[in-house]
């Protein structure tokens, strides 16, 4: 690996490009599995879905400039963007509320090989709590405190019914948790300093539709009733 001087520390990276860099981290990733020591500027835009100046910009707030005639040292933009999304190090995380979405986060391989941890899991059902997910015990969520606490838990997950997340994000952040992942439809009011991030799949999927409806319209067809396209 080719020795670089460290990025300067205090400058900041705008909130777009740190949303991109872990799309980055997946496609090095893919080309450091099938061991390709270098990336041309265009070949990791094509792969990420962004065009090259803007992946040239994204990069040069690491300090990562490639090289003319060669591009980026695969293994070496790997660890930058690792370092730069705090992933050089082990992050535990808790989730709240195993229904179906919890266990399946929960159950989902892919945390482990990119520095998370699943640490704690926590719900209320009687029928839920005492068994095995993913080979961590269900706790009772009246436990949470003592749990997140002992666990050592960094990120809190919220896969609840919306009516019980804001008071389990209010007993996170009671338990030290400053990062939290919502899954659930509702907007959570926590204190300042505490970061959240919100996944709502409804929205999302009513994004895609309006894209979808839009290039309906683009071909002279449009949705009727919401049930199928007819000729405008």
């Amino acid at each position: 690996m080719t020795n670089r001087p460290p990025r300067p520390r205090g400058r900041g990276i705008p909130d777009a490009t740190v949303a991109r860099l872990p799309v980055y981290l997946r496609a090095l990733q893919a080309l450091q599995d099938r061991e390709t020591p270098t990336v041309s500027s265009e070949a990791l835009a094509a792969a990420a879905g962004v065009n090259s100046a803007k992946l040239r910009k994204d990069l040069s707030h690491l300090g990562s400039y490639g090289t003319r005639g060669v591009g980026y040292e695969v293994e070496y933009l790997v660890y930058q963007i690792s370092r730069e999304l705090g992933l050089t190090q082990d992050w535990s995380v808790a989730i709240a509320g195993i229904g179906n979405l919890g266990r399946a986060l929960a159950d989902y391989g892919g945390f482990g090989s990119r520095g998370f941890r699943i640490a704690a899991l926590l719900d209320a059902d009687p029928a839920v709590v005492g068994r095995t997910v993913a080979a961590v015990e269900v706790g009772h969520i009246d436990r949470l405190e003592e749990i997140v606490r002992s666990a050592g838990v960094s990120i809190g997950v919220i896969a609840t019914p919306a009516a019980s997340a804001q008071d389990v994000a209010l007993r996170f952040v009671e338990a030290g948790v400053t990062s939290i992942l919502n899954f659930a439809p509702v907007v959570l009011s926590v204190p300042e300093g505490v970061d959240v991030r919100k996944v709502d799949l409804s929205i999302e999927l009513q994004i895609l539709a309006f894209h979808a409806q839009r290039r309906a319209d683009g071909d002279g067809r449009r949705p009727v009733g919401g049930t199928g396209l007819e000729p405008v």
